[in-house]
């Protein structure tokens, strides 16, 4: 796969020299850059991320209780990323402002030695700012490099200029390798999603990417605190749930953060 260099980045991942070869929203997890959800070819600005699960029509916001819980998920991500592509500029850069004043409120990532990140692409909530806030203040930030079975590799995040353009629309870290046991070493985990609900559980892209990172934290002696990243709205009543699924403990948006119970 042939990298380029990133140059100059805004906000939500793209060049600063336009919008021509900006990632649309689905590059991150190829069907998602890993979680039974991720990144698919470029559509429109709102799902690079995953081309698999965007179809079209407008289905309900609260599919059918009685829809299988995978059917629900499709539906719920279809209206969730209609929703992200009507945002507008001005819009995506207030709420990355705002969700990362309150990101940085969370002891739990201010005062982790390692915390495992992303680097936000298209219309999703904006990472960059915090991710660099997280390194000035120490913490040494771990970002996902995309495997070619969809499992994720990790690498150490040492700045925008270090960042390169990769498949998918992702941008990725330039330096060396840790392998996908690395975010075993992650006191808090950021997990990029479209919704999450009052139990703590997770709509991601459904490529399984960070199915299968949750299940290697999951063997960890301490796990680490989870946390997503969200648009307001997208905290919702329920997201349909299957036995691999496995809830965070808080979410952060543009209106601050919430904590869900932790086991």
């Amino acid at each position: 796969m042939r990298h380029e260099r990133s140059g100059g980045l805004s906000e939500n991942g793209a060049g600063t020299g336009g919008a021509a070869g900006a990632p649309a929203e689905g590059g991150r997890e190829p069907r998602e850059v890993g979680e039974s959800g991720g990144v698919g070819g470029v559509r429109n600005d709102s799902d690079t991320r995953d081309s698999r699960e965007s179809g079209t029509g407008s289905p309900a916001a609260h599919p059918a209780a009685s829809a299988p819980p995978a059917d629900g998920k499709r539906a719920l991500r279809r209206t969730l990323l209609d929703a992200r592509a009507r945002l507008t500029p001005e819009e995506t850069g207030a709420a990355a402002r705002a969700l990362t004043r309150h990101a940085l409120e969370l002891p739990e990532l201010t005062g982790a030695p390692t915390v495992a990140a992303y680097v936000s692409v298209g219309r999703e909530p904006g990472t960059r700012a915090l991710l660099d806030a997280l390194r000035t203040r120490g913490v040494r930030v771990l970002l996902p490099v995309l495997l070619p079975d969809d499992d994720l590799d990790w690498g150490e995040y040492e700045g925008a200029d270090r960042l390169v353009r990769a498949g998918r629309g992702l941008l990725e870290p330039d330096g060396p390798r840790l392998g996908p046991g690395a975010v075993r070493e992650a006191e808090a985990v950021l997990l990029p999603g479209l919704a999450v609900d009052g139990r703590g559980m997770r709509l991601g892209r459904g490529g399984g990417s960070y199915d299968r990172v949750l299940e290697r934290l999951a063997a960890v002696p301490v796990p680490p605190c989870l946390v997503v990243l969200l648009y307001a709205h997208e905290v919702v009543a329920q997201v349909p749930e299957e036995a691999h699924d496995r809830p965070v403990h808080a979410v952060v948006t543009p209106d601050g953060v919430r904590r869900f119970t932790r086991a």
